[in-house]
């Protein structure tokens, strides 16, 4: 039995089909499709007016053909995309919503959403917050920045800590949640604006670019004369092969991320895993899904911390759904400055 409503237009944007090498704004098809705005009769789904959208480099992945398991599914070509976002229900027939609620989770790239399995997103609660902070510091770059950093680093108070991508929506949180545990805390960016920001508002001890760098192990020597006790892993490539060899006996790395290779058709090797044996590292990749029964943790630890003003996060803002191609594209050619979102409507 149909649930009825009225069918109304739905701009999107449609993957276009599987991308080697660099994506393109062109991978992308800004359409227009129908939806209805009410649920089957007796569905569990609702119905959802996107708000805000999240760009994030995993997402490079989603766009490459298949190529055996993975923790998420590629795109479908033809098909809209999907991703975080930030939305307002406007149907529902899951008792856990109701009309008027606000959620955050994975969402479609268009102006409305059918999300047939209503218990993957969060109910917001805190509206005190932007909206917008749903896709970034109090969403999954958030809660990936503290399950990583606290549950796969174990940090203790005065160990040295370096991030890659430092100035992206996770590696700044990294940066000022190991400031309030007492660390010595060092970032790589690719822009003078991105070490400036990493010294001047996220409180780092030191930041350097790495496209001024001839030799990076040299760079890191010069940073930490002491060694690296805990590297968070962004970049991967070479920058991973210099961190290898100044880490510190029994030193830890958190692999979050390799954006450096989202690009290659064949990744880099490292040379420098030996390292590991003679130093006794422990490094651990880990996705944020493992660790989504920590969200109401997180949240009542992060919340006071901004209020305080002791956490501070900056976003990249696009306006506009037709935007969005562009807004992710820009996440590889580093144009980003802190998180990159896409305002989709205004509540």
């Amino acid at each position: 039995m149909s649930g009825g409503g009225e069918e109304v237009s739905n701009k999107q944007i449609v993957f276009r089909d599987y991308v080697t090498g660099f994506p393109k704004e062109a991978d992308m098809v800004h359409t227009t499709g129908t939806i209805r705005l009410k649920v089957e009769e007796g569905s569990k789904a609702m119905v959802v007016k996107n708000l805000y959208l999240s760009c994030d480099p995993y997402m490079r992945k989603r766009m490459a053909k298949p190529d055996g398991p993975s923790y998420i599914d590629s795109f479908t070509p033809g098909s809209p995309m999907n991703g975080f976002g930030v939305a307002k229900v406007l149907d529902s027939g899951h008792p856990d919503f109701k009309e008027g609620d606000l959620v955050w989770g994975r969402t479609g790239w268009e102006e409305y959403s059918l999300i047939s399995a209503p218990e993957t997103v969060f109910k917001i609660t805190h509206t005190d917050m932007p909206l917008s902070y749903y896709v970034g510091l109090l969403g999954m770059p958030g809660l990936t920045a503290y399950a990583g950093f606290y549950e796969v680093c174990s940090p203790k108070k005065g160990e040295y800590v370096f991030i890659s991508a430092a100035s992206g929506a996770v590696g700044q949180l990294v940066g000022q949640f190991a400031k309030l545990m007492g660390c010595y805390v060092v970032g790589s960016a690719g822009s003078k604006q991105k070490i400036d920001l990493l010294k001047n508002k996220f409180g780092f001890d030191e930041a350097f670019n790495y496209k001024e760098e001839q030799d990076l192990n040299a760079a890191l020597k010069r940073y930490f004369p002491e060694g690296i006790d805990i590297y968070f892993e962004n970049v991967g490539g070479s920058m991973l092969d210099a961190v290898l060899l100044n880490m510190r006996l029994h030193g830890r790395i958190a692999v979050c991320g390799m954006i450096s290779q989202y690009n290659l058709d064949k990744p880099e090797g490292i040379h420098n895993l030996f390292c590991l044996v003679t130093k006794r590292i422990r490094m651990e990749g880990f996705l944020v899904f493992d660790y989504y029964h920590m969200y109401p943790k997180f949240q009542q630890w992060v919340l006071p911390n901004i209020k305080e003003g002791k956490i501070v996060y900056i976003e990249d803002t696009i306006e506009g759904l037709a935007n969005a191609p562009s807004a992710l594209i820009r996440l590889f050619t580093g144009k980003n400055i802190g998180k990159q979102v896409v305002v989709v409507a205004h509540e």
